[in-house]
């Protein structure tokens, strides 16, 4: 298998939709997580952390945060309250920094201009997805968060129902993300798989032990992977 921008020789399928992870695939939420995070610090009188420590947990969420922010777990006292009070921060200013990741507007147009649908997949709360697809003016063909269903990524049921959403089979479906999870889900689904090497990649593994069928470097190399002509860009 080759890491590169093609898909390997026994990707017989071809692609007729995209499907992309939220946060540090798509969209760079890491500015205004970051800052309700600190601020939360700061309500506990705690000083902010560096933000480039705080950026490799962003995909984590929540939970990814208050662990390395506050050193609790779902299961200690007093997560509840601050992941419910980090929430309210977060949403105060849900799209203050907010903004695709470079390059995606090309990616999107291109998409749009071909009519090949795309849609997100996300383990970010509903209401929290929903309103940054609004802020951010995104028209994907289908949302679906991590609450949507009974089981989240890394289990393939998010993907199959997209699938079944756009009516597309999954092995016609390329899952763009930047956590091993998104990977897992999409080799579940039977989805061909692209993982992002500019995402909030958090060094639990190397992004080339992820078994994903590509791995991308910038965002516009999706125009490559897809088009059947080169990319002028």
């Amino acid at each position: 298998m080759r890491f590169d921008t093609k898909l390997p020789s026994n990707q017989t399928h071809p692609v007729q939709g995209v499907l992309f992870d939220l946060d540090g695939t798509l969209i760079d939420t890491a500015p205004d997580m970051a800052l309700a995070l600190n601020r939360l610090r700061l309500e506990c009188n705690l000083p902010p952390m560096p933000f480039e420590q705080i950026r490799p947990q962003v995909s984590n969420g929540a939970r990814g945060l208050l662990e390395i922010g506050f050193q609790l777990g779902p299961n200690d006292q007093g997560f509840a309250i601050l992941r419910d009070r980090f929430l309210q921060l977060y949403r105060q200013d849900i799209a203050g920094e907010t903004r695709l990741f470079a390059g995606f507007d090309k990616v999107i147009d291109w998409l749009n201009k071909q009519e090949m649908h795309w849609g997100i997949v996300t383990n970010k709360p509903g209401f929290l997805t929903r309103e940054l697809v609004k802020e951010l003016d995104l028209k994907p063909a289908v949302v679906i968060a991590g609450d949507d269903l009974l089981r989240r990524k890394p289990y393939p049921d998010q993907l199959i129902y997209a699938a079944g959403q756009l009516r597309l089979p999954p092995q016609h479906i390329l899952y763009v993300g930047d956590h091993e999870r998104d990977i897992q889900a999409s080799r579940a689904a039977h989805m061909p798989s692209a993982a992002v090497r500019w995402g909030y990649l958090d060094g639990e593994r190397p992004i080339e032990d992820w078994l994903a069928d590509v791995i991308l470097t910038n965002p516009t190399d999706l125009l490559d992977l897809l088009s059947p002509t080169p990319n002028p860009n």
